[in-house]
């Protein structure tokens, strides 16, 4: 998850994420006091380490750096010839890894362009799908195609195996290697070998575009006699709240009874969408409290600008993280909304993202965040009000099959609707 600021600029924002994401502020760096030593690594990769180090020992939420000697890792940094910025790279990671904390991790070059595009700016360069990793059979799967994008056009299809990216195997490639490798230069093409329902291998070219992701996708359900308005968010990113608002407003006009709001599969994304978020839907009460590593506690508040008062059901699972746990825990702690579903991943810390000299960036943990409640969520997630688990069939067919999520085929959305009709007999 990322916190961020107004007009999200570029030097102050912040994201929450899932399993590998992050809650972060970018920043340019400014360090007081260490210019004579930058003075002396000018140039040098050594200077990209030492921001690296002066982050962590300004900023990590935990002041014993889990225990380690961080002078001690300074010296050893500083200490090394690096013939590459590559090797700088890999001596920050080595030092990183000392914290035990997977959320305080370094981006090189690339992968901190690809992050900020994608949670800043709400656009990729790319061809337009979502993959996810068969954690059995170790295989990339397309979950999803963007509307409109290269991919979709070229007959790309949700289910479709991966096998091989411009020739190169995507067996035991994890999905950010292989994202690395289908983004590149809009205008470029890139060839992807495909294998559909266990028939032959067939290749499709696709030429990389702008891809506007959308985040908010909605629709009108007609269940039994009741208006239900279906709101399905992937992420959120600094487009996702005008998104969401013409998604709750445009079903407002429709005359809906209620919504299901489904945050399943959501990993997070910037901090201020998933307040901004919350406001849409809560009028007053707690949306969120963070305490930093010098017991500074921060409390964000709805501001009565709910968009709307109809009852609401939230779909949550096992991949819900951080910012969708932040909105769900508001939800469920003010008693706006029923969740129904799986406990949630679990993610209750907030990094900063900071860009470095070289384009490089560093997400480091900053602080921990609780529900209104005062809930530590961090490896125990969200309960959700009614738990409703799939069989490993039914995720395998739902998987194969997105068109069938949010549909009565699929039984954590059937459960929902069923606990949204009772919530609004209540409220009639």
């Amino acid at each position: 998850m990322l916190k961020s600021f107004p007009r999200f600029s570029l030097l102050q924002v912040v994201i929450l994420g899932g399993a590998i994401a992050t809650t972060a502020t970018l920043s340019v760096l400014s360090f007081v006091g260490c210019r004579a030593v930058h003075a002396m690594l000018q140039d040098s990769p050594k200077v990209v380490a030492d921001e690296a180090w002066q982050l962590v020992n300004r900023e990590y939420v935990d002041g014993t750096f889990n225990h380690t000697d961080w002078q001690a890792t300074r010296a050893e940094l500083l200490g090394q010839n690096y013939t590459s910025r590559e090797q700088a790279y890999t001596a920050i990671q080595k030092a990183l890894k000392q914290l035990g904390d997977p959320y305080t991790r370094f981006l090189d070059p690339k992968q901190y362009q690809a992050l900020t595009e994608r949670s800043i700016v709400g656009q990729l360069s790319g061809i337009g799908i979502q993959m996810e990793l068969n954690e059995k059979t170790k295989q990339l799967m397309v979950v999803a195609t963007v509307d409109n994008a290269p991919a979709l056009k070229a007959g790309v299809k949700a289910g479709d195996l991966i096998e091989a990216i411009d020739g190169k195997p995507t067996q035991g490639m994890t999905v950010e290697q292989a994202s690395k490798l289908i983004r590149g230069q809009v205008g470029t093409p890139v060839t992807l070998r495909l294998t559909r329902s266990g028939k032959s291998e067939f290749d499709v070219k696709i030429t990389r575009a702008n891809i506007e992701v959308p985040k908010v996708s909605y629709n009108l359900r007609k269940e039994n006699s009741r208006q239900i308005g279906y709101i399905r968010f992937s992420e959120f990113s600094a487009t996702s709240p005008a998104q969401m608002r013409r998604a709750i407003e445009n079903l407002k006009v429709k005359q809906v009874d209620g919504f299901v709001l489904d945050l399943r599969g959501n990993p997070g994304g910037l901090l201020v969408s998933s307040v901004e978020i919350a406001r849409m839907w809560l009028d007053n009460g707690g949306i969120v409290r963070t305490v930093n590593r010098a017991g500074g506690r921060e409390e964000l508040k709805a501001n009565k600008t709910a968009l709307t008062k109809k009852p609401l059901v939230v779909l949550v699972d096992g991949n819900s993280a951080s910012a969708s746990e932040i909105l769900t825990g508001a939800l469920k702690d003010n008693k706006r909304a029923m969740v129904v579903g799986t406990t949630t991943f679990g993610k209750g810390l907030v990094q900063q993202l900071h860009q470095l000299s070289d384009g490089s960036g560093l997400a480091v943990t900053v602080e921990h965040y609780f529900t209104p409640n005062g809930t530590d969520i961090h490896h125990k997630g969200i309960q959700p009000d009614v738990k409703v688990s799939l069989t490993q069939a039914q995720q395998q067919e739902l998987g194969t099959h997105p068109a069938l999520i949010g549909t009565h085929s699929d039984p954590q959305y059937a459960r929902a609707i069923a606990v949204l009709a009772s919530s609004i007999a209540v409220a009639h």
